[in-house]
């Protein structure tokens, strides 16, 4: 419980700000584009999103592997994207009477491709190195990682998720925004202490990770990324759905917030204490 009190405290300035309307304009999103000629790059959001929650930062069809002359080994598995259906239609223009031939989407269907990880043979070149020392520079990102989670980027664009958090497994990012990062760290931390039980995007866990992420950025001094203009309208367009106003969301769940705040914060606590001081194993329990 080393740090409850400074995660409380923040939660409480973030409230206070909600009911007096003393909140800065939400900051735009900073879409990632990784620049390493993976052909997943030029894959949908969706498609690039699946390969992150797959734990693989490149992943391709069978053929596309014996191209790059590497071999999918043994007994490894796929896991399938989508393909959309096109199909050709022809048209009359209403007002020339010209006939036009387009191509319209009548469906998906799905497709195996294997993982970088799942395949052997010549050498790939390197992965975006900014990008991956970006990652590598996120606030508690040793935390993400000593929970077994991967952590990686897809090219974010408009109308598509900025993150996701799969439970157990990754967090995706499609916007460098650390706000963004912080929102699925905390839902990491819910689901870590048991708190997440929601099913899809409910407002609770939504007001959690949100708020969660705001708490977590300003107990860190970083004031600004916290976006708390961002956050009022996260949580206001979801409290909206639940018939409430976003001070009340928020308080029904402050203890939920800061409590996932508190076991990331002491779990930052207790690796570098362990890294400084290896001979001290006696680490607080994460659960």
């Amino acid at each position: 419980m080393k740090f409850y009190g400074k995660a409380e405290a923040a939660a409480q300035q973030i409230v206070e700000a909600f009911k007096t309307g003393n909140l800065p304009k939400a900051l735009a999103p900073v879409f990632i584009r990784r620049q390493d000629g993976v052909p997943c790059r030029k894959w949908s959001w969706n498609n690039q999103l699946l390969c992150v929650l797959n734990g693989t930062h490149d992943a391709r069809g069978f053929r596309q592997w014996q191209e790059a002359s590497r071999w999918v080994k043994k007994g490894s598995h796929a896991f399938d994207i989508l393909v959309p259906l096109m199909k050709s239609i022809t048209v009359t223009d209403a007002v020339t009477g010209k006939e036009q031939t387009l191509s319209v989407l009548i469906g998906f269907k799905t497709a195996p491709v294997f993982a970088v990880e799942s395949t052997e043979g010549k050498e790939l070149p390197k992965t975006d190195e900014a990008v991956t020392a970006w990652l590598d520079s996120l606030p508690l990102i040793e935390v993400a990682r000593a929970w077994g989670l991967k952590v990686d980027a897809f090219d974010g664009a408009k109308g598509s998720p900025l993150g996701k958090y799969q439970r157990n497994t990754a967090i995706a990012l499609g916007v460098k925004n650390l706000s963004t990062w912080a929102h699925e760290l905390i839902h990491a931390a819910d689901d870590r202490l048991g708190n997440l039980k929601e099913r899809g995007q409910h407002w609770r866990s939504e007001t959690v990770a949100e708020l969660g992420g705001a708490v977590l950025l300003e107990a860190l001094g970083l004031a600004h990324e916290s976006d708390r203009g961002g956050c009022f309208d996260y949580v206001r367009a979801y409290a909206s759905e639940a018939g409430i106003s976003p001070t009340q969301a928020c308080m029904d769940v402050l203890k939920r917030t800061c409590d996932a705040v508190n076991l990331l914060l002491n779990e930052s606590f207790n690796l570098q204490t362990a890294l400084s001081h290896p001979e001290q194993q006696a680490l607080v329990p994460s659960r």
